[in-house]
């Protein structure tokens, strides 16, 4: 399992990022999704407290973990 600072995938020899935008929702409560997790299964989105709230079950199974949750800081400092 990985856990990355930003989102990359592979399109042919060119890495493409994706961050969370505004359109990202909360699989739990519909806030911002600030936390992308991977799964077998597919992806969640999490927003910071419901991120921090399923880290401990999620994180060893998770495929990939994406936190962007630092930007809330960055927003608040501005």
């Amino acid at each position: 399992m990985q856990t990355i600072a930003t989102e990359t995938s592979v399109v042919g020899d060119l890495e493409v990022s994706r961050q969370l935008t505004g359109a990202d929702r909360c699989d739990s409560c519909g806030a911002q999704a600030y936390v992308r997790v991977e799964m077998a299964s597919g992806e969640l989105l999490f927003c910071a407290h419901h991120g921090r709230e399923v880290h401990a079950k999620l994180f060893p199974i998770a495929k990939s973990w994406h936190d962007e949750s630092a930007r809330l800081l960055e927003d608040h400092r501005s």
